[in-house]
């Protein structure tokens, strides 16, 4: 398998669909909000980008739940072995593109886990804590826990917070059984974008996007009967148009507001590869600006070397 990861906009997923294209392969979103249906331009599906030589390339794990569930880790892990699996029954190869750290590392380094039911109690005592409140308390079950999940990342509403707090609580009280997950080797390639590029290029996407329809697209989402807090749930995009399209906010706060959220988790993503990294992934960065076919030839040269190496231990 080869894996691509990345900021926001590093161009990871337009390089893994090129790469794909090149050796054959089929690609594994590893994104924790593409996986909903109906929800496009928020989060960035740029299915265009799949399209290689008038040909789209397939990519599996996009568009698999509907808007208002809460998917969490357990089951993509889950669902990344049945496509793993069908895809390389096939005898195709895999490649892994994604920006959630989470979902990466617990694929990369077979994270054990278990299913948590939702803790009404729980849930009831942290109503109206506020998120920085919520997340002094996760980071204290995460010390208790020895855990590296639920980083700032991903939880960046209180929703997410609480049910960080509740997964940790859990496995605080409730040992994880072993749970087999198989040892994948991966090459892995980090898409590497300075940070006054990629600063630009979120302020451009966001203005593409808001001009594209993001707007109507969460409207839309409300008027099919999604709770607006069940969109706030899922952060970034969906909780600052959310909040503009119900009346909380104006069209510049939400921009100005966003902005700079946006901003915000492409560097705490940056700091989850970093972990990465510190905690046994080896990632092999790639400068950003590279044209696409030098980039392409880079990662199969890598991915060569990789397999060579991996013949003779």
């Amino acid at each position: 398998m080869i894996t691509i990861l990345g900021p926001t906009a590093s161009g990871k997923t337009q390089l893994a669909a090129a790469l794909a294209k090149d050796i054959d392969a089929e690609i594994i979103s590893a994104d924790s909000r593409q996986v909903y249906r109906r929800m496009d331009i928020g989060t960035g599906k740029d299915l265009e980008d799949y399209i290689v030589g008038g040909e789209r390339v397939p990519c599996h794990l996009v568009d698999i739940c509907e808007p208002g569930t809460r998917y969490n880790v357990y089951e993509y892990q889950r669902d990344f072995l049945d496509a793993y699996s069908d895809i390389t029954k096939r005898g195709k190869r895999v490649v892994l593109c994604g920006g959630t750290g989470l979902y990466l590392e617990a694929v990369l380094r077979g994270y054990r886990l278990s299913p948590v039911p939702q803790n009404d109690t729980l849930r009831r005592q942290l109503e109206g804590k506020t998120l920085e409140e919520l997340t002094t308390i996760l980071e204290s079950l995460k010390k208790k826990n020895g855990a590296i999940m639920h980083n700032r990342t991903d939880v960046d509403t209180a929703q997410r917070a609480i049910r960080a707090i509740e997964i940790e609580e859990y496995y605080l009280k409730n040992p994880v059984p072993d749970r087999s997950f198989p040892s994948i080797r991966s090459c892995v390639i980090g898409v590497d974008i300075d940070r006054e590029e990629r600063r630009r290029r979120i302020t451009l996407r966001l203005k593409q996007r808001l001009e594209e329809g993001m707007i109507e697209e969460v409207r839309g989402l409300l008027d099919s009967g999604i709770p607006p807090e069940n969109l706030i749930y899922y952060g970034l995009e969906y909780k600052y148009v959310t909040e503009h399209v119900i009346g909380k906010i104006s069209y510049k706060e939400m921009f100005s507001q966003l902005e700079i959220a946006i901003h915000q988790f492409a560097k705490r993503q940056m700091t989850w590869f970093r972990g990465m990294e510190r905690r046994g992934v080896t990632i092999h960065w790639m400068d950003a600006s590279l044209p696409l076919s030098q980039k392409v030839e880079l990662i199969k040269q890598l991915d060569k070397d990789n397999l060579e190496r991996t013949e003779t231990t």
